[in-house]
């Protein structure tokens, strides 16, 4: 208890059974419920949610490193690229999905501007790179305001042994490139990333081109580059154009062309040329219906937790179940209002192991019902007496409760 003595931490514990195990970040008591933001050494985790992909301590998998070339961009790691590593890594190295320019690599670099980022193939692949010692942060999406969550990583969030130590907020802009010469009325398809494809739905429309899915916008800005199709767009990030040497077309393609050409001057100082300004006018009356406020919110992974404070605002993260029963969920979110303790987030998620409950019904017989996980996000801080007192609440109500991270709220524009 010496790591909480210094935040004065009110919880009876006296009552508290002996036989009470902690696994993990797993909660089996109130006291668990501070100390496993607080608290120093933390034990395995067993997560409700573990579907046998964990890597165990004796697991050795082959490292190819990461070679750094001045001359070629660095290949995205793979799950098979990571073991422990031997070094204490002195500069901050943060992982993220996907190639050089994407926009996970945009926010790694907002929220540490100098440090050496790490491209990961899959969002596993960046949970077992900070696991190992590969890298010190990850930096993944969780949500946008257009694409909604991020279900992958809900999940992966459960089954790591990380802490959520930070977010970061992105407006996401979308560029439609090309390769040099192209004009904009030459190109037939486009392709991207299907979000980015549905964020640019209304202007693409438009154009009159067609639309085709690729893993991830800077795979697209990679294949119009290294196929040379010249008849192909792609809807990357600008800097994305810079890496692959293509053109940017047009800027900010997620927002209609009325609204982003809104005077003479403005239209004509971009860089086009003639043809292209007058072959576009003609499209200048597109609707409102494209989104022109794309926000990306970004989640910051570490293996050891950050200490809460009370004086900045911050933000927890939990995930917990709930038995089955009439009202359950009202009591178990009426837990925070009570204590005025505002509620950004929740979201749902069937539990794999066990997605079916049977419920005997008096007069129907059995009914089978999702068993669900719930993530909610909530504006208090650890070493708030209230957030304490929240989380020793839904304790009695939750038979697993699990804090994912507790980390100051970016308050950044």
């Amino acid at each position: 208890m010496n790591s909480l003595m210094a935040f004065k931490v009110n919880i009876t514990i006296s009552s508290l059974d002996s036989s009470y195990k902690r696994t993990g970040l797993v909660l089996n008591s109130k006291r668990d419920v501070v100390s496993c933001v607080l608290g120093g050494k933390q034990a395995a985790i067993t997560p409700v949610e573990d579907d046998g992909h964990l890597l165990s301590s004796a697991q050795s998998v082959e490292l190819s490193g990461i070679q750094r070339n001045m001359n070629v961009l660095p290949r995205p790691l793979t799950s098979k690229d990571l073991s422990p590593s031997s070094d204490g890594c002195s500069n901050v190295r943060v992982a993220y999905k996907g190639a050089p320019g994407a926009f996970s690599e945009a926010a790694a670099l907002k929220a540490y501007p100098l440090c050496e980022t790490v491209p990961c193939e899959e969002f596993e692949a960046a949970f077992k790179a900070v696991e190992l010692w590969v890298v010190n942060k990850a930096v993944l999406p969780i949500e946008s305001s257009v694409g909604g969550s991020v279900h992958r990583n809900y999940d992966l969030l459960l089954r790591h042994r990380l802490h959520i130590v930070g977010e970061v907020q992105m407006v996401v802009q979308h560029c439609l490139l090309g390769l040099p010469g192209v004009r904009m009325e030459e190109l037939k398809r486009v392709i991207s990333h299907p979000q980015a494809l549905a964020q640019c739905k209304i202007n693409l429309n438009k154009l009159d081109v067609v639309k085709e899915s690729v893993d991830d916008t800077v795979g697209a800005a990679q294949l119009v580059t290294s196929s040379n199709l010249k008849n192909t767009g792609a809807i990357a990030c600008a800097r994305a154009a810079e890496i692959y040497g293509l053109n940017i077309l047009e800027e900010r393609i997620e927002v209609p062309f009325n609204n982003v050409h809104s005077n003479e001057d403005s239209y004509f100082s971009l860089s086009r040329s003639i043809q292209n300004a007058t072959w576009f006018a003609n499209y200048r009356s597109i609707g409102q219906d494209d989104s022109d406020n794309n926000i990306t919110r970004f989640l910051i992974l570490s293996r050891e937790p950050v200490i809460p404070r009370a004086d900045r605002p911050f933000k927890t993260s939990i995930v917990f179940t709930l038995e089955e029963g009439p009202g359950i969920l009202f009591k178990a979110l009426a837990v925070f209002a009570l204590r005025g303790i505002n509620m950004t987030k929740i979201e749902s998620r069937p539990q794999r192991k066990r997605p079916m409950r049977v419920v005997d019904e008096c007069d129907s017989g059995s009914a089978k019902y999702f068993d669900y996980l719930f993530y909610i996000d909530f504006e208090a801080s650890m070493a708030e007496p209230r957030a304490q007192n929240a989380l020793g609440h839904l304790q009695e109500l939750a038979p697993f409760l699990r804090v994912l991270g507790c980390y100051p709220i970016d308050t950044a524009q």
